[in-house]
């Protein structure tokens, strides 16, 4: 497992803690103009919540790689967060800004996994 396999993975493991929404992990590697190897997507109920998303994942990746994002954006008003950890971009929106962008629609030729306790319940 490469080490941006492995920070998709904790992004999204911290998502799932706080309860994050619609987890998705887009593999991007075979998309030469893309930004990022990953994008780790999912959305929370209010901007508290978002936020919360964000502060998770950025305790969550700190603790167990010693990296901090390189930017975050939009932490202020919460309606949709970008954390940038080069190979890895988190985007953790509000559910109506995510319909909004539509970002897995945008990178539809990525290899989409969803993540987390909400998907496991939908495949039992």
């Amino acid at each position: 497992m490469t080490e941006s396999e492995i920070m998709a993975k904790l992004a999204a493991q911290a998502l799932d803690e706080k309860k994050g929404l619609d987890i998705q992990i887009l593999d991007l590697r075979g998309i030469p103009s893309a930004p990022a190897e990953f994008f780790v997507i999912a959305s929370g109920n209010v901007p508290s919540h978002v936020s919360a998303l964000c502060d998770n994942v950025h305790m969550v990746v700190k603790n167990a790689t010693g990296i901090n994002p390189s930017k975050v954006e939009g932490y202020m008003n919460a309606e949709w967060i970008l954390m940038d950890y080069f190979d890895v971009v988190v985007h953790i929106f509000q559910k109506e800004k995510r319909t909004f962008y539509r970002l897995e629609q945008l990178w539809a030729d990525g290899e989409n996994t969803p993540f987390g306790s909400e998907s496991a319940k939908e495949n039992n």
